[in-house]
């Protein structure tokens, strides 16, 4: 189900937060569309907890600590990253309207960022929305083998040691499959995310303020599932 707003409509970053609680977000068309759409899928993409998978090759890379990741220190850059051409898709439903309403969460404290670096190049990362204790996933990208899953796992240790019980992802690609995501009804969606919305939970348990190592990443995944 979709609805469109004119581009002059007043959404802000709390609009926005409440959209959310309704289970619903905004896309646009392309980069240069000022307009948004209001969207709640039918059919809704998350990724159990504790039924996360990572494949035994991308977990030797996650504790070898290849990359360096960090929570939170280039929220634009990423938002960029994730809006750029990428292959297999030109263009992008990010535009200018809605790097400013998240950028606006990630100043309340609501918005927040993964960024997986190789040394002092942002190679990866994804963003999303944390409310309660459901984060919402939007967008992800890699510039580098297996930098956005690298981000990803990350992500998910830090939602299990927060406290976090939902993990949306939208939509569910083979991509997504691949770690576990299944697909559920907007039913039993909302009644999860009523659940999740009215908890509190800590993105900030795992330490903001320097990377966690990969080892201690595996080790809180494995013990959840």
């Amino acid at each position: 189900m979709t609805s469109r707003d004119s581009a002059s409509f007043e959404i802000t970053p709390e609009v926005l937060l409440r959209a959310y609680a309704c289970g619903i977000f905004p896309m646009a068309e392309s980069a240069d569309d000022p307009t948004l759409f209001w969207v709640e899928p039918e059919m809704r993409g998350v990724i159990p907890l504790e039924g996360f998978r990572i494949a035994s090759r991308l977990a030797r890379t996650v504790r070898s600590d290849a990359f360096t990741v960090t929570v939170d220190t280039a929220f634009k850059a990423v938002i960029s990253g994730c809006a750029a051409p990428q292959a297999g898709r030109d263009d992008t439903w990010i535009n200018k309207r809605i790097r400013d309403l998240y950028v606006g969460l990630h100043e309340l404290g609501h918005g927040h960022s993964v960024e997986v670096w190789d040394k002092d190049e942002l190679v990866g990362g994804l963003y999303g929305v944390s409310l309660g204790r459901a984060f919402f996933g939007e967008s992800m990208f890699h510039r580098a083998r297996d930098a956005s899953k690298v981000a990803l796992v990350h992500l998910v240790a830090r939602l299990i040691e927060g406290g976090f019980e939902l993990l949306d992802t939208q939509y569910v690609t083979e991509h997504l499959r691949s770690f576990g995501a299944v697909e559920i009804s907007r039913r039993r969606y909302r009644a999860l995310l009523d659940k999740a919305i009215a908890g509190e939970a800590n993105f900030g348990k795992l330490p903001v303020d320097r990377p966690v190592r990969g080892a201690e990443v595996l080790g809180i995944i494995a013990a959840r599932g």
